[in-house]
């Protein structure tokens, strides 16, 4: 039976709710660079097979995803123009109330010259359309058994759901089974069962987005169609109450009130701010850059987190994947080649590699006249780390445990594709 769907119930379980960045997307010439690569290593790979263990898809989702995290942190801080020192001093927005709004700068350095602070004060967030049906005994069957329909529409179009009820469902039974359908329709809405403190249950159904165009009356409705008893079942369930109206965010930004949809927004394409609270009455968050000594800082924790996370990563499946100590090898050589001069800045390298930050050693560092030449081994540093996570993301496979075949003939190799979807389409069968 194919494990596929292991894999994608982890990767999806797991990654699917981390934010994209700028740095996921690639020009055409990337991507056949990578392409490129991804074969030379294919022409020289051995034929091999992977050991059956349920542990193969997860490191290697997890090799990619934490090489993927590196990549992109470097990056990040390759925009810069000449100097190690731009490079550790991109900025870094602030709030001052970060649990009402929290923001990231998504410009460059140079267009921030002619950003100022600027205040938001937020009034009201921006919420989800719900329904709730009526709460019902779990043990019972309000509906008869037969088969029922209603409609179902949202601003883009109308939909049809059919459902049946059987003698020996219960009117929880029923609330699931109508849950799973609307939920698994994808049509941007979620629905579940709820219980309230006497033990009845009803069926909710939530909207995916949040706020609403003045010109709509609703995000979704729901209503029976024509017959006697598809309108006493719904009458029963109530799933055509709604119980919230979905609301735009609103806020005033620098005393001028504003709208969005969504809690998480663009301004002016240089933030991207979220809004998580409402604001005291008349005590607006201020939104501005932080000093470059904090920035570098933090900058260059975020380096150190991604470094930390992939040798974490290779100590997770120590036991089950010996192989890893590969990965551990090669991604904690980056630091131990720069230890002595890492150390002199304050990132101490300890003996399994993991780097720890000396807060007071860093700011003597970033706060120093000369702190340019001080930090320059972190361009070294940073570069060797981009290899190594490149090479990992290139081919995660000879990091997991398998059987080597053959070794192919030297001076006579070829391109075999199937080695590179062993990975990208998680082809691994439990009878292989």
């Amino acid at each position: 039976m194919p494990t596929i769907d292991t894999a994608y119930h982890y990767y999806l379980s797991t990654y699917a709710n981390q934010s994209t960045s700028r740095y996921d997307s690639h020009k055409k010439s990337e991507l056949r660079n990578i392409y490129n690569d991804i074969v030379k290593i294919n022409k020289d790979s051995p034929l091999y097979k992977i050991k059956r263990s349920e542990d193969v898809q997860k490191f290697a989702i997890d090799i990619k995803e934490s090489t993927r995290l590196i990549k992109n942190v470097v990056a990040s801080l390759s925009d810069a123009e000449e100097g190690i020192g731009n490079a550790f001093q991109k900025k870094i927005a602030f709030s001052s109330q970060e649990d009402v709004v929290t923001a990231n700068y998504l410009g460059d350095n140079k267009a921030s010259e002619e950003l100022e602070n600027f205040s938001i004060e937020v009034k009201q967030l921006a919420s989800p359309q719900i329904n709730q049906g009526a709460y019902l005994d779990k043990n019972r069957l309000n509906l008869k058994p037969g088969s029922y329909s209603f409609d179902l529409e949202n601003s883009v179009a109308a939909y049809e759901f059919q459902f049946t009820v059987n003698s020996e469902d219960t009117n929880f039974s029923t609330q699931n089974k109508l849950a799973g359908l609307i939920t698994n329709a994808d049509i941007g809405l979620k629905a579940s069962v709820i219980e309230n403190a006497d033990g009845l249950s009803a069926l909710q159904v939530e909207s995916l987005s949040t706020g609403i165009n003045p010109n709509d009356v609703f995000l979704f409705s729901i209503s029976p169609q024509g017959t006697h008893d598809s309108m006493a079942a719904i009458d029963a369930l109530g799933i055509d109450h709604v119980a919230q109206e979905a609301q735009n965010a609103v806020f005033l930004l620098n005393g001028t009130e504003q709208m969005a949809y969504d809690n998480t927004f663009l301004l002016d394409n240089n933030f991207e701010l979220t809004l998580h609270g409402v604001s005291p009455e008349g005590k607006p968050a201020v939104i501005g850059f932080k000093t470059n000594a904090d920035a570098m800082t933090e900058n260059i924790q975020t380096l150190v987190d991604s470094y930390n996370s992939v040798l974490q990563t290779a100590n997770k499946y120590s036991i089950s994947q010996p192989q890893s100590v590969k990965l551990y090898r090669d991604m904690s050589g980056t630091a131990f080649a720069y230890q002595k001069s890492l150390e002199n800045i304050g990132l101490m390298v300890g003996d399994n590699g993991e780097i720890a930050i000396d807060d007071e050693r860093l700011t003597e560092t970033v706060s120093s006249d000369d702190f340019e030449q001080k930090l320059s081994v972190l361009n070294d540093f940073k570069n060797l780390l981009n290899m190594k996570a490149n090479n990992a993301s290139l081919d995660p496979m000879k990091y997991v445990e398998k059987v080597l075949v053959t070794y192919k003939n030297p001076g006579k190799t070829f391109v075999t594709p199937y080695i590179t979807s062993i990975y990208s389409g998680m082809m691994m069968d439990e009878y292989c």
